[in-house]
């Protein structure tokens, strides 16, 4: 007699056959996953995050976590009476605003992060870029149009940086050892001061250091989409270009794409932006043939 189980338990077989080649050609790479978004402030999402990073790492895939904590940080900001401006996106950070947003960073989320991976059977080592010279950042500087005078002007932004240099060197040893890497986007200047740099664009830089395999945008959204809604599975710069022209890619998908466009040109094999809200999401892109996000290639 036919066991009642038999028809689950051949489908998930399928499942783990299905997954087969696709780890065969990832085991022993680096994918590098930028976590955040909503899905940050929802612990059945961190659950499932870290259990899909534990995952990688036991079957042979070295994950990089790179996270960010916008929402945390203005929360926090916002419970210490400290008002906040943003141009272009990007947070004009003060002296006290870098001081909280290090805190917050570096602090709580961080170690946050680390100790869901913890939970689900991993061993995760929470860093930043100051640690071991990993990144060194320059001050970023912005123009804005006055409306009154339509004069370009220099926005200062305080202490936003991005990366100027990465030295990949930490990560190696605490992959090689057996570690996930998580990595809060704060890292010094030359100038000894302390800046805090987007998520993303620290992600897209470390990816292309370590010559990832992929580079993983978790956002609040499917990936990119046509004008009817419909996801785009796979892009070249190129086509991002021409979609950015006639305005199917607009807002904060914008940065995101230049963001994949940076790290494939200079030496990431493929960058994939998907929506880290979708439960597995990152394993359903890794390892079927469906996908689950939009694939931007060189």
């Amino acid at each position: 007699m036919p066991n009642a189980f038999e028809p689950a338990m051949l489908a998930k077989a399928e499942v783990l056959i299905e997954a087969l080649p696709y780890l065969q050609r990832y085991a022993g790479l680096t994918f590098v996953v930028k976590y955040g978004g909503h899905a940050m402030g929802d612990a059945q999402a961190a659950r499932d995050f870290a259990e899909d990073v534990v995952l990688l790492k036991a079957v042979g895939i070295n994950p990089v976590v790179v996270h960010g904590g916008g929402p945390q940080i203005g929360a926090m900001l916002k419970k210490l009476g400290v008002e906040s401006r943003f141009v272009d996106g990007l947070r004009v950070t003060d002296k006290a605003t870098a001081e909280i947003a290090e805190m917050v960073l570096s602090g709580a989320i961080n170690k946050e992060l680390v100790g869901w991976i913890a939970q689900a059977g991993g061993k995760a080592l929470g860093i930043s870029g100051k640690d071991g010279g990993l990144v060194t950042a320059t001050k970023v500087t912005r123009t804005a149009k006055d409306p009154d005078s339509q004069i370009e002007q220099v926005v200062d932004l305080g202490f936003v940086g991005e990366p100027a240099t990465v030295d990949v060197s930490i990560i190696k040893t605490a992959s090689g050892a057996g570690m996930i890497p998580v990595i809060a986007p704060i890292a010094p200047g030359k100038d000894g001061e302390t800046y805090n740099i987007n998520a993303d664009t620290m992600a897209g830089a470390i990816a292309a250091a370590l010559g990832a395999a992929r580079l993983f945008l978790l956002t609040d959204v499917p990936g990119v989409l046509d004008k009817s809604g419909t996801l785009l599975p796979d892009l070249t710069p190129a086509d991002i270009a021409r979609l950015q022209a006639d305005g199917t890619i607009s807002g904060g998908m914008i940065p995101k794409l230049e963001t994949c466009i940076h790290a494939v040109e200079a030496g990431c094999e493929a960058a994939v932006v998907l929506d880290g809200r979708v439960p597995h999401a990152m394993l359903l892109e890794i390892f079927t043939s469906r996908g689950a996000g939009t694939l931007i290639r060189a």
